[in-house]
């Protein structure tokens, strides 16, 4: 998910030699058929990397971004049947971003995946917050002020990591390279809350 409210991505490798394969969700889901819910998790991070991907290529078309720009008023939301898009934009200039965005990101600009304003960074603070919290109330004396001083210690020192750690997190968890998935077709919706957006509606393919 992507939120609406900087930088651009650093196209070119994964870190440690990583490259994904074109078949190994197809792979994974034919060994692992027999498990419950493993194509829908599988499809919802191939379209939340799609989602992302998505976003990118509209803030780096758009007329006031630059190709280092991130548009803040585009932001979506990913489901296993597709993605919300949220923001102005008309029908025929997200149809050319979905397809060109699907094309670079299957094409090796695998780092189109990874997005700063995504939720999963926020997650990824709030846990190294609470991680590192506990770790130093229980290291540190019992005292209000020592407390209080690691607790602001924690804060800044999850602040400092989470934009790396989240960026991690998409890469390898929350997201996926999209090689099985088509566009069947763009419409304007309303999401679970009433919100007016496009849905992108994908579909998983061999």
């Amino acid at each position: 998910m992507t939120t609406t409210a900087s930088a651009s991505p650093q196209l070119g490798q994964f870190p440690f030699d990583f490259a994904p394969q074109p078949t190994q969700d197809a792979d994974l889901l034919r060994q692992l058929d027999f498990v419950p819910g493993l194509k829908e998790v599988l499809t919802l991070r191939q379209v939340h990397a799609l989602e992302h991907a998505t976003v990118w290529v509209l803030s780096q078309s758009s007329g006031t971004a630059t190709a280092r720009a991130d548009n803040e008023l585009l932001g979506g939301m990913s489901t296993d049947q597709g993605f919300y898009l949220y923001g102005r934009v008309n029908d025929s200039q997200l149809r050319q971003a979905v397809q060109s965005a699907l094309q670079r990101i299957a094409g090796g600009e695998w780092d189109l995946a990874v997005h700063p304003r995504c939720g999963t960074n926020l997650s990824v603070a709030m846990m190294l917050t609470a991680g590192l919290a506990v770790g130093i109330n229980l290291a540190l004396p019992k005292g209000p002020i020592l407390q209080l001083l690691g607790l602001g210690a924690a804060a800044a020192a999850a602040a400092q990591l989470a934009p790396d750690v989240g960026a991690l997190a998409q890469r390898y968890v929350t997201t996926a390279i999209p090689f099985n998935l088509s566009v069947v077709d763009i419409s304007v919706t309303h999401d679970f809350w009433g919100r007016e957006a496009h849905f992108v509606r994908v579909r998983w393919v061999e």
